[in-house]
């Protein structure tokens, strides 16, 4: 089949590209190819209207033992299951409840959470519980759920029904860190993989973490588990995840370098303890920004990961990459201290995501030197795309180091 090749710095971004024009093709994964290379699938039949994009190096090649993906491997339960079900109905069946099946679902364990606008039918109702043990059969589980709309509390509760079993109560793993939770009563975002692999992967050995927005530990277990870092402060509200968290610091042995605050972490009363902030909220952290100034520590500063919603609205090709990689706030070019930084120095970024880094760097500045009353130097150290939500909305996270300057 035919793909897309490039370096694997370049793609995710690539990938983006590619979902955005319709052109990925979405039966085979990604995977590696000759000289550390990484290949993207595209749909032959559209061959005709692919360009290849100026600012992602890449060549197309000929893949030709395709590995199928996840969504191409679910295709026979799916199948299958839909033949099931056709033959539970007989007469019944029709075309409507043919779109009630789903194609996709999400497994943890011995659960499969089902999408929202599955089953919804009236016709499903009348099988009882016949429905729920029919499809676990077949999908291999015991458990059942399905998913419904975020609550809106605040808190971002997911709305979901137990529809086979006793208890919502699941296990995750990545990158070999445990995660337990309760899918009725807390939420997990698998498409964060990359960030979390990312934040592991950073140099916090001795350092102090605050997680304004812990959850159930997305970003504070990879911090402590891989990052090595000395010890977190855990901020979280909700009171079902803080039960997950407890959980899942002692299935990880890192319950003695963490100490969980319950409670709104907008009125938390730390000051002056950190070396790193994790600030995790979508669409955006912003109301959090005062607290992560207020908690860094006033001599020596250290470094915020800053989640935001960005939204590019222009059709211009992304401006080349320099000045927001080491750019400090007051115009000075500074020079990058992670990892991070030195790659993206070699990457592009969309002038709406350079804008806002840009802006946000200096909106920082300016609450550190009001909160300490002398001047701060902020510096942006590498700008992360972590995955789109619409072709034109993008989860970015900026790391910007934040240093007081010298007398």
């Amino acid at each position: 089949i035919p793909a897309l090749a490039t370096e694997p710095q370049f793609a995710q971004r690539l990938r983006e590209r590619l979902e955005e024009e319709q052109l990925l093709d979405g039966r085979y994964r990604l995977q590696e190819v000759p000289g550390g290379r990484v290949a993207l699938p595209v749909l032959e039949e559209k061959l005709e209207q692919l360009q290849l994009p100026l600012e992602v190096p890449c060549g197309l090649v000929q893949i030709e033992d395709p590995v199928p993906s996840r969504a191409s491997r679910r295709w026979a339960p799916a199948q299958k299951l839909r033949d099931e079900l056709r033959g539970l109905l007989g007469e019944s069946w029709t075309e409507e409840l043919e779109c009630d099946v789903p194609r996709g679902w999400q497994r943890h364990g011995d659960l499969v959470l089902l999408s929202e606008d599955s089953f919804r039918a009236a016709p499903w109702e009348k099988l009882g519980p016949v429905l729920w043990e029919t499809i676990a059969s077949v999908l291999g589980v015991r458990r059942l759920a399905r998913r419904g709309r975020v609550l809106p509390d605040g808190m971002r509760s997911p709305s979901v029904a137990l529809l086979l079993g006793q208890d919502g109560w699941v296990e995750h793993v990545d990158n070999g860190i445990r995660y337990t939770f309760d899918v009725t009563k807390c939420m997990f975002s698998p498409g964060n993989i990359t960030e979390k692999l990312r934040v592991a992967s950073l140099p916090c050995s001795g350092e102090v973490l605050v997680d304004l927005y812990a959850g159930i530990g997305y970003f504070t277990l990879p911090f402590l588990v891989h990052g090595a870092a000395a010890f977190a402060h855990a901020c979280e509200w909700n009171s079902h995840a803080v039960e997950a968290l407890q959980r899942n610091l002692v299935l990880n042995g890192v319950q003695d370098r963490c100490h969980i605050h319950h409670g709104d972490s907008h009125q938390l009363e730390l000051q002056d303890v950190a070396d790193r902030v994790n600030l995790g909220l979508l669409p955006s952290s912003e109301e959090g920004w005062p607290v992560a100034c207020r908690v860094l520590k006033k001599r020596t500063g250290g470094v915020l990961h800053i989640h935001h919603n960005v939204e590019s609205l222009s059709a211009q090709p992304p401006a080349e990459q320099g000045s927001p990689e080491g750019a400090g706030s007051d115009g000075k070019v500074q020079h990058p201290t992670e990892d991070g930084g030195k790659e993206m120095l070699r990457a592009r970024i969309r002038p709406e995501w350079q804008r806002w880094a840009e802006a946000t760097a200096a909106r920082i500045q300016g609450l550190l030197a009001e909160l300490h009353g002398q001047p701060w130097h902020t510096s942006i150290l590498h700008i992360e795309v972590v995955k789109s939500y619409a072709p034109h909305v993008h989860h970015l996270v900026l790391d910007l180091e934040c240093r007081p300057a010298l007398p």
